[in-house]
């Protein structure tokens, strides 16, 4: 992709997004240095160290059987995510990424991210997966003060945060990084200045999430015995507001609920997901959706990195789960994903899976409501207020 760099104090320009959901591929590093309180994704720490050499010939071995299932398709975005896949060797990451361009066809332009952590971000490394191929990069930051960093188990402080945004700004022609809200004692006036220094340091995208406190996390003992005091829900929707108004004020508007893009630049990965495209899953815990002769599937593979990778080295595969979807099901996907939208969901496309529309009574009482809106004739999307209660909107509409 060529960038154009504007004048200073200007912004990027990016061609057009197209529509197509396009083919990804997603690589998962289940890695970690720490596990943060937080965090409920598929994250492992291991006190001895990773044998990369034998989990890249084990990606490559999954890699090869994905390919053999979708065989034909175009790669259109691949993502490396985790866990810490900044903790990977660039050769490591070179393996991945030759694997996957040695079997399917991967488009010019194609998006390549790696996630990377800011305590683990060197100069070297960063070089390396450039040279690799990485062209997108996005940085955990989570917070811009050292406080909020402690507190979510962050090992990196804002010194190394903003190091690593420079850093990734010189060497990647792309970056996001994320960022945590709804911290515990946060103001309103306090998550605005706080993102006016992000957007600030921003090059094309930022990742805005609210903290949910999920089940089997160290967040969620401590939320339980009444140790962590999170915003109500008053002022979350508040923060979430004002999220809103400043990042569209300032030129990266929401493109879905929690994501936020110099209009041309959004994730085109993620957006595979969102458009409800077709993606293979490929590590510990990856989830694919994959079309078969019979119609598409499900596909997860087993979360334990010890257990997959002797499972990949036995059969190619680490899939535990492989299930051909119901058009209901893949409905219901639709709406979930889509929604998250603020483009929302092709109508066209919802009729062709189930051979009918929308419900009109539960459509018509959610736009009473201000929760939806059509636009045009074939368009549905949630509205602001939708956004604030999509799994209620969701549920209605299916």
């Amino acid at each position: 992709m060529t960038l154009h760099m504007p004048p200073s104090g200007g912004v990027l320009a990016f061609p057009p997004v197209p529509r197509d959901p396009g083919f990804g591929v997603y690589v998962h590093w289940p890695f970690c240095a720490a596990k943060c309180p937080y965090c409920d994704f598929n994250s492992h720490v291991r006190q001895k160290p990773i044998d990369q050499d034998r989990y890249a010939a084990a990606f490559e071995r999954e890699i090869a059987e994905a390919a053999r299932r979708s065989p034909g398709e175009t790669v259109t975005s691949i993502f490396l995510g985790g866990g810490t896949p900044s903790l990977m060797e660039p050769a490591t990451v070179g393996r991945i990424l030759d694997a996957i361009a040695e079997r399917w066809t991967v488009a010019d332009g194609a998006e390549v991210t790696l996630e990377a952590n800011p305590s683990s971000v060197e100069a070297t490394r960063f070089r390396g997966y450039r040279a690799s191929g990485v062209n997108r990069v996005s940085l955990g930051v989570q917070a811009l003060n050292d406080r909020d960093l402690r507190r979510l188990g962050r090992l990196h402080d804002v010194e190394q945060a903003l190091g690593a945004i420079e850093l990734a700004r010189a060497t990647f022609p792309r970056l996001s990084f994320d960022l945590i809200y709804a911290r515990p004692e946060q103001t309103v006036a306090g998550w605005e200045a706080e993102l006016t220094q992000a957007i600030d340091l921003a090059a094309d995208h930022l990742s805005l999430y609210q903290l949910t406190i999920e089940e089997g996390t160290a967040f969620h003992a401590l939320h339980k015995a009444g140790k962590l005091i999170v915003p109500d829900g008053e002022l979350s929707a508040d923060l979430y507001e004002a999220t809103q108004s400043l990042t569209a004020t300032r030129g990266l508007p929401a493109y879905e609920i929690s994501n936020h893009a110099v209009p041309g630049a959004e994730s085109r990965h993620n957006l595979t997901y969102w458009r409800y495209g077709l993606y293979a899953g490929i590590g510990p815990g990856a989830h694919g959706r994959m079309m078969g002769e019979d119609g598409r599937h499900a596909v997860a593979n087993e979360p334990l990195p010890e257990t997959w990778l002797k499972m990949v080295e036995a059969w190619d595969s680490g899939a535990i789960t492989d299930e051909l979807l119901t058009e209901t099901e893949q409905a219901d996907e639709l709406l979930l994903m889509g929604l998250r939208l603020t483009e929302g969901i092709d109508l066209a496309r919802w009729r062709r899976l189930t051979g009918r529309d929308i419900d009109p009574e539960s459509e018509a009482e959610l736009r009473a409501h201000g929760m939806v809106e059509r636009i045009g004739p074939d368009r549905l999307r949630a509205t602001p207020a939708g956004m604030l209660v999509l799994d209620a909107v969701v549920a209605d509409l299916a």
